[in-house]
């Protein structure tokens, strides 16, 4: 099909001088004398680049770019250099059903930008006369200029003083992963920061994550992204940022906004006092989509650039390309099996790596990175690619074992990492009290073996998680019986509608205190369950001081007091921080609970391993299949731990039944049993400090209050 009247208009119009440039690297390039530009389109008939002096004035320079190598559109420019802005227009077949959906009616941002001017919002499909109720819109060209409403790319210049950063390199086992948004984090009026939800607003808090022993932040997506047209409309946003439309450019959004690019800078900042903190930094990465949607969303980028190269496409009816494979359910899915897209995720990965110095990627839906044909592969050519690479090969990653079609749970690359799932769901209902749970629950206490442990791999690439930023938080967990998300405008429809939750006798907020006190209680047995089991411990943000979301268990849209940090609950809730505090640095100490090697598994001879002893409530073996049986206790044995603690033992009771339970204690001689936990005291008295903890008397039995977790520790006489 014909392009528009604008290919007309996109004569060569440029007073700069130009020459041949170079294909590699791609993106924009700056050298001396000028920028270099390159860009990847095999289907591509002609390429032009804007040049632009401002976000909202017509381009000061139009270049056609001549030279072409390997498919790849390459020219340099003299005289220009860092801060300079620009954009590129495609010409190309307009054939939606054999996947061509060249537009040069569109101002098409580089999939190598590494910075945005600002945020794009797809208002040209709320314009008056455009038909959105049609199903076969996108067969039409649409020859609407979109140049006014889409951000500049900016030629950034990577130098930085890093005042000689280095990465922390902590081992998996002693990582404590807090899970945050860059925004939400500060930009309540409650947290003080000069620069409310920014990069440099997250440094002022540094030291309180400090304080409670965190060392890596796992943080949600910082890639530049895009809201969807059906969150505009209802006056709502896309806040967590999973709608990613730049792979190398940090969200324009979170810089303070000083100059065009500013945020490249900030964000560095960040990650560098971050580690001088000795604290890492893990980026929620979603490669599996993108901000483009199916074949009726916006053309932003990688669909008027090259579009049957990046995504993988379908059809029917004799259009064999027309539709977006939508394994994500976001409307596409980029294509892993194709070349240049195994280069953009590769090349953005290493960018981030060593211009950026993270230390870590937690992959979204990351099952869609293992797709070829269709069908999840171990073996996968990303996974393979990631594996030998030597920047990517030595950091930490992390996938999300799922997609919307698949469950891969402990089918990942022995180097990688991965969300338990199982734990979560397990620990849930463990503590809620459901019938049945003993025997799944000691699996993933002592580090999920069941799925980690036939591929080299070790209990630490279980990352144990409770909540996290899909789901309700801890507060939350403990507060409702139901998701509340009216808020989000969608008649409460979205959302999980299985939480294991329980309110413990009123929804939501309430004035009784014997509630109040009882869902305190819960939340400290669930944050010992989380710090005190075999894995990598990953803890939501906000819910060491009891963060709520209102019952609002699906705040995606909400960037607003729903999902910003009140800091005030740090005050409110101070015995919960202080809690998690000493659970943190109980949980260094007694290094016992960072073995590296499975703990000895539920169907395993007790005899056969030191390290851990199962019992009962009276010193036999568990009930492991009564489904009544609510009470889980076990031995760990640190006496050849060779730590500063010494020789030791630590002896575990939780408690989940409505009742309170008398376990006997095994004895051994030279050792005597104190109390260290008891969740059903008191602020002060439920976890003791170093050196004071209480003997128990009589030494052989202790009376666990209901629904209470209880750590004791015998050292020798």
């Amino acid at each position: 099909m014909p392009q528009t009247a604008m290919h007309n208009a996109l004569t060569h119009s440029t007073n700069k001088k130009i020459s041949e440039g170079a294909f590699y690297p791609l993106g924009a390039t700056l050298a001396p004398g000028g920028v270099n530009f390159a860009l990847y389109s095999q289907h591509a008939k002609e390429v032009y680049l804007h040049l632009f002096d401002s976000a909202g004035s017509p381009p000061s320079d139009i270049i056609k770019i001549e030279n072409r190598s390997r498919h790849i559109h390459h020219v340099f420019v003299h005289g220009i250099g860092a801060g300079q802005l620009y954009g590129y227009r495609v010409i190309g077949d307009f054939d939606p059903a054999r996947g061509m959906r060249f537009n040069d009616s569109k101002l098409l941002i580089d999939p190598y930008a590494k910075a945005l001017t600002g945020k794009f919002v797809n208002t040209e499909n709320l314009l008056l006369g455009y038909n959105l109720s049609s199903p076969e819109r996108d067969l039409s060209l649409d020859t609407r200029d979109n140049a006014h409403m889409v951000p500049k790319c900016v030629v950034v210049d990577d130098a930085f003083d890093w005042r000689g950063d280095s990465p922390p390199g902590i081992p998996l086992e002693k990582l404590v992963i807090y899970e945050t948004h860059v925004k939400g984090f500060t930009a309540h009026e409650s947290s003080g920061a000069k620069n409310p939800g920014t990069y440099t607003g997250f440094i002022e808090k540094i030291p309180y994550l400090e304080s409670i022993g965190i060392n890596a932040v796992e943080l949600l997506p910082v890639h530049e992204y895009c809201v969807e047209d059906f969150l505009a409309q209802r006056g709502l946003t896309n806040y967590w940022g999973y709608n990613t439309i730049g792979f190398f450019a940090p969200e324009s959004s979170y810089g303070t906004g000083t100059r065009p690019g500013c945020q490249v800078e900030e964000f560095k900042t960040m990650v560098r006092e971050l580690h001088r903190a000795g604290i890492e930094v893990i980026l929620d990465v979603v490669y599996n989509h993108t901000a483009e949607g199916n074949e009726l969303g916006p053309t932003l980028c990688f669909k008027g650039i090259d579009n049957t190269s990046y995504y993988s496409l379908t059809g029917q009816h004799g259009q064999p390309l027309r539709y977006y494979m939508n394994y994500t359910g976001c409307g596409n899915s980029l294509n892993l099996g194709s070349p240049p897209v195994i280069r953009l995720v590769m090349d953005s990965l290493r960018y981030w790596v060593e211009a950026m110095h993270v230390d870590g990627f937690r992959f979204d839906l990351a099952s869609v990175l293992g797709r070829e044909d269709g069908q999840f592969q171990k073996s996968a050519s990303f996974f393979d690619a990631v594996s030998q690479d030597p920047v990517l090969c030595r950091v930490k990653l992390i996938a999300e074992p799922w997609d919307i079609g698949t469950y891969q749970a402990g089918n990942f690359p022995v180097d990688w990492s991965e969300w338990n799932g199982r734990f979560r769901d397990t620990a849930r209902k463990f503590i809620k009290g459901d019938s049945g749970q003993v025997r799944e629950m000691g699996a993933r206490i002592t580090g999920s073996c069941d799925l980690y442990g036939d591929d080299g791999r070790s209990a630490y690439n279980s990352v144990n998680f409770i909540t996290c930023h899909d789901g309700f938080t801890l507060c939350d967990l403990v507060s409702f019986n139901e998701k509340h998300n009216g808020a989000n405008l969608e008649g409460n429809s979205d959302g999980s509608n299985e939480n294991h939750s329980w309110n413990c006798g009123a929804e939501g907020g309430t004035d009784n205190p014997e509630i109040l006190l009882l869902r305190k209680r819960i939340a400290r047995n669930h944050i010992c369950l989380l710090l005190f089991s075999l894995g990598t411990p990953m803890v939501l943000g906000g819910d060491e001081f009891l963060r709520t979301q209102r019952g609002n268990n699906n705040a995606y849209c909400q960037d607003n007091d729903i999902s910003w940090f009140d800091w005030t609950f740090t005050v409110r809730n101070a015995d919960i921080v202080a809690f998690f505090r000493k659970a943190v640095a109980f949980r260094n100490r007694y290094t016992i609970l960072q073995r590296r090697k499975f703990l000895l598994g539920v169907d395993t001879d007790a005899d056969s391993v030191k390290d851990i002893t199962w019992f009962g409530k009276n010193t036999g073996g568990p009930s492991w299949d009564d489904p009544e049986e609510r009470t889980l206790c076990y031995q760990l044995d640190g006496s050849e731990e060779k730590s500063d603690a010494g020789d030791y033992l630590l002896f575990f009771i939780h408690n989940a039944d409505h009742v309170g339970q008398r376990i006997q204690l095994p004895q051994h001689e030279g050792y005597g049993w104190h109390r260290v936990i008891d969740t059903a005291l008191g602020p002060g008295a439920d976890f003791l400090e170093t050196g004071k903890e209480v003997p128990i008397d009589p030494p052989d039995s202790y009376d666990a209050g209901p629904r209470s977790t209880v750590v004791l520790l015998a050292q020798k006489k």
